[in-house]
């Protein structure tokens, strides 16, 4: 019965052990400043999405569209509304964080101004006309005041694997266009390249 007794007691010792082990090798997390790269997968991430949209905003506002435009218009900067940004890769790519890099990068430009999309423009709509029966007659903004985009941004994210014996290249290709609403010209075009090399020891560009 002794005998017994001591092998549950170095059993439930045992288990214990055991658990506390376990437990001390759970996942650790460390907060990491948002602006440092760190690659794991090598997929699409939100640095590429953050580069690509600020280098491509700003080699888009330094063409000649741009002072073209001013000097016809009295100084007057464009209005940009971003279009369909299309995910043409394997990934399952987020276009909708990429769209709002694209827009922050045209407001914070100021060269250009940001009109907002259909749905933005849906719920500034219904809370005009809630003004239009609520809010006092000084405060109260009218309809068909709002500001017609001169030019769509739109575009697509590719991408084209090759993969062999754990080794992989990934090569992105952004392109944008952007196209006048008075005459349908496109009056830029922009592509950007992301080439990742992964191994299994980690991502080189």
């Amino acid at each position: 019965m002794k005998l017994r007794l001591k092998g549950l007691c170095l059993f439930a010792l045992l288990l214990s052990a055991a658990l506390f082990l376990a437990g001390c090798g759970g996942k650790t997390v460390t907060r990491i400043p948002v602006e440092q790269v760190k690659d794991i997968s090598g997929r699409w991430n939100d640095t590429d999405s953050r580069l690509v949209a600020d280098e491509m905003i700003r080699d888009c506002l330094e063409r000649p569209w741009l002072p073209d435009f001013t000097a016809a218009h009295g100084g007057k900067r464009p209005d940009i509304i971003v279009g369909r940004i299309r995910n043409k890769s394997y990934e399952h790519i987020n276009t909708e964080t990429f769209v709002i890099d694209l827009q922050r990068a045209i407001t914070n430009s100021g060269r250009a101004s940001f009109v907002a999309a259909n749905e933005e423009r849906e719920d500034v709509r219904k809370e005009r006309l809630d003004q239009d029966i609520n809010a006092a007659e000084a405060s109260r903004k009218a309809p068909g005041k709002e500001a017609g985009a001169d030019y769509m941004l739109s575009g697509s994210i590719n991408a084209i694997v090759d993969e062999e014996k754990g080794e992989k290249v990934v090569f992105y290709q952004v392109n944008l266009v952007l196209t006048s609403m008075a005459d349908n010209r496109q009056v830029w075009f922009g592509d950007k390249k992301i080439k990742k090399f992964i191994e299994n020891g980690g991502v080189r560009f």
